[in-house]
């Protein structure tokens, strides 16, 4: 199935015909690669080459003004529909293309090369066409300009070029990808190449390296991230959130294992569809053990561990348990995508008439985290399922996916919360809401997620006993509000640029003795904050005073109180904030009474 496009039509057609004109551009340079597949994407486009050694940044340039030449020689873009026979003649000389075409032939896929959906005004996936322009042909299904005079040749420019496999596929030829983005107007193009200037700056990589948040060990493995002290940090301090929201809202906090045996993984479902994304078992004394990719199991036989009545319920189970997941070498991405996770889960079991009222009280959760946090754009998901993958991707009973997903929609309609609705996303085990944010510059996270389950409290024989004495089987709802500790703090560092509220900061204020005679002092500073709860460390190194200042701006800590003599003497401090501004000296205990309330209140400014 191809994936949805969600950009205007005239801007698809504008960054497909690009992506064919960038592959004309390459065969011209280097008429030995092979084009694989050149699909339309967000902001852009991309095409993957079969070739004998990477594009350097001289054959981008190249590329570049190549394309721009033919976009301004007005060339019609021809479609026509053709035989199996002609297109392998066409494409003989090219083997991705030959398998794409069996893909069509066989029934097996029906992309042609491109990955995003083509509007439903076009011709149906299955027939197989060619399109050509100037003196480049591909197979492709469309749809594109009706010529290159359509495109301004000032709104595109070829960003990067990388590795990457063939149909996404580790095991698969290494490709290499060069990406483009295109746009309609010059300014709109200037204006997206300043935000990803803005975001290379924000790059949750380079910051978690400077200011000492996490790494990766080669000899740990890729995509199990270490925890440096100042990590460690902003997960207690998101943790310490989620516990007070969660305890404050009825859950009761529970701790599982990191493995378990196979048997609860089939009972669960999650082997049959879900095993890719499983680390491989291990055996012990004839037993298979897998480490946890979900808590929910585990969660499920806490439930059932003593009888429960209708007066239980909804019990909420919640734990910030780590979990283990494949994720294939290519699609690991600092902590947007690890192998090793805490997730921020909880489970609720409530009766059907329960529903609507806990479902909408995780909804509530997100929306405080997202005032909190200062997120202000935010679309919800309601990902549903697709009845071709009935009995494979998802539990084959359509009366109960109909039944919960209308109840998951009309809980979002009453409550008056947005949502759009996708096809074909949900869990295997039932529908659910999907969170997507954007920072404050504007880049896309998915963050957390929602999950409405009506298979698993079925095959674990979970039940309460009704009012009229009958046992029932309860809904499970499986919740992250904030996600997993890797995906939220990445997002946090990228939303926030590292220089996190007073509340998150590592290090919330750093006391600067001038002298070696300020030193007693300042320890006495760090000593009254720290009663007070705030992390406060001394710099006594031998380093310059605006070195010192320097350097604790650099970490990004939000306050910086100098010590002289004067302060000293005064029972004072100079307050200085990252920002730059300073506010001169005043008493300690009026710099307490001014930042202990806002590290407290958990406010988003200094």
């Amino acid at each position: 199935m191809a994936k949805q496009h969600n950009m205007p039509e005239d801007l698809f057609r504008v960054r497909h015909s690009l992506a064919h004109i960038m592959a004309e551009a390459v065969i011209e340079r280097y008429p030995d690669a092979k084009p694989t597949i050149g699909p339309p994407v967000e902001n852009g486009f991309y095409y993957d080459f079969a070739v004998d050694k990477p594009f350097t940044p001289e054959d981008l340039d190249a590329f570049e003004t190549r394309m721009k030449q033919i976009v301004k020689g007005n060339h019609e873009f021809k479609r026509r529909e053709v035989s199996e026979g002609e297109a392998r003649q066409v494409f003989a000389a090219n083997p991705y293309k030959i398998e794409l075409i069996d893909g069509l032939v066989s029934g097996a896929g029906d992309d042609m090369g491109d990955e995003e959906e083509a509007p439903a005004s076009e011709p149906a996936a299955q027939a197989i066409s060619i399109y050509s322009q100037d003196t480049f042909t591909d197979l492709c299904r469309g749809p594109h300009v009706a010529s290159t005079k359509e495109i301004n040749p000032e709104a595109f420019k070829l960003t990067s070029t990388s590795g990457a496999y063939w149909r996404g596929d580790e095991h698969n030829a290494m490709l290499q990808r060069i990406y483009g983005v295109a746009f309609k107007t010059k300014q709109e193009l200037d204006e997206y190449l300043q935000r990803v200037e803005e975001a290379k700056k924000r790059d949750h990589r380079k910051l978690g390296k400077e200011l000492e948040i996490f790494i990766f060990d080669d000899e740990v493995g890729p995509g199990l991230p270490l925890w440096l002290p100042n990590g460690g940090i902003l997960i207690d301090e998101l943790e310490r959130l989620a516990k007070e929201m969660e305890l404050k809202a009825g859950y009761d906090r529970v701790r599982t294992p990191h493995l378990t045996k196979e048997d609860l993984f089939i009972k669960s479902g999650h082997l049959p569809y879900y095993a890719e994304s499983m680390y491989p078992p291990m055996e012990l004394e004839g037993v298979k053990y897998y480490v946890k990719p979900m808590n929910c199991p585990m969660h499920h036989k806490i439930f059932a561990a003593r009888q429960h009545s209708y007066r239980d319920l909804p019990v909420r189970l919640a734990e910030y348990g780590t979990c283990y997941r494949y994720e294939k070498s290519g699609e690991l991405f600092g902590l947007m995508r690890v192998r090793s996770m805490q997730m921020n889960d909880a489970h609720i079991y409530c009766a059907e008439d329960q529903f609507e009222q806990e479902f909408m009280g995780v909804i509530a959760f997100y929306l405080e985290y997202f005032r909190l946090f200062g997120i202000e754009k935010y679309v919800m998901r309601l990902s549903t399922h697709g009845k071709k993958g009935l009995g494979k991707k998802y539990i084959d009973n359509v009366a109960l996916w109909l039944k919960t997903e209308d109840m998951v929609r009309s809980a979002m309609t009453k409550h008056n919360v947005p949502f759009v609705e996708v096809p074909d996303e949900a869990a295997f085990y039932g529908p659910k809401i999907d969170v997507q944010v954007w920072s404050v510059i504007g880049k896309e996270f998915s963050l957390a997620t929602n999950q409405v389950d009506f298979a698993q409290p079925g095959r674990f024989n979970l039940t309460f006993v009704n009012r009229e004495g009958k046992e029932e089987t309860p809904l499970c709802i499986h919740r992250a509000p904030l996600g997993t500790h890797e995906r939220m703090i990445g997002f946090l560092l990228e939303h926030y640029a590292g220089a996190f509220p007073v509340w998150l900061a590592p290090v919330q204020a750093m006391i600067i003795p001038i002298a070696d005679r300020h030193v007693e002092y300042a320890n006495q500073v760090a000593g009254r904050l720290r009663a007070e709860g705030m992390r406060a460390s001394v710099d006594d190194s031998t380093e310059r005073m605006q070195n010192k200042i320097r350097k604790a701006q650099g970490q990004k800590i939000p306050y910086m109180l100098v010590i002289g003599d004067k302060e000293r003497d005064a029972g004072a401090v100079a307050v200085r904030l990252r920002t730059g501004e300073d506010l001169k000296a005043m008493p300690l205990e009026q710099f307490v009474a001014r930042a202990v309330p806002i590290m407290k209140s958990r406010a988003p400014n200094l």
